[in-house]
């Protein structure tokens, strides 16, 4: 089953969900050496990755749920599908509460809550990222029907560009 969106033959969502995966784990890294430090220089960096994880996780949802309405439906696929989605949107709620518990704050100062809001949302995105890896890498989502470990360029038959099939 191949994806719906695409840039240069590969699919956008898995391109683009490495940055706020990156960003959101900094993020809770940046809590985690400030409470070890108690130097706020990393309690503003949390902050602003947190922040930019959250915008680039509603990208990347938005071409999740694109992909998504490309699994055909009553199958285990697409009940994976709609937990990794789910799973990611309260995820994304957390650690969007959390940033704005975190901007309300005198000079982005985390509150015991805006912490363990990241916490449990990283905890949340490591079982999520889990399921997408079982969408791609077990039940075949996304995945070229001429894959092959010898198979030409996915430039070599694309033009170039963004598609939607």
């Amino acid at each position: 089953m191949q994806t719906r969106a695409k840039a240069l033959g590969h699919q956008i969502h898995p391109m683009l969900v490495t940055f706020p995966l990156g960003l959101l784990a900094t993020g809770v890294i940046f809590d985690i050496v400030y409470l070890a430090t108690d130097r706020h220089g990393f309690e503003i960096a949390a902050a602003y990755t947190i922040g930019a994880g959250v915008i680039g996780g509603l990208l990347a949802g938005l071409f999740g749920m694109i992909d998504a309405a490309a699994i055909p439906s009553r199958t285990r696929a697409k009940r994976i599908g709609l937990l990794h989605g789910l799973g990611n949107v309260v995820a994304l709620v957390l650690f969007g509460i959390s940033w704005i518990l975190r901007e309300q704050g005198v000079a982005w100062h985390a509150s015991a809550v805006a912490l363990i809001l990241g916490f449990v949302g990283i905890v949340l995105l490591a079982g999520t990222s889990w399921l997408g890896g079982e969408l791609v890498e077990r039940l075949g989502v996304g995945v070229d029907p001429n894959a092959d470990v010898n198979a030409s360029s996915s430039l070599s038959s694309q033009h170039g560009g963004l598609t939607s099939h």
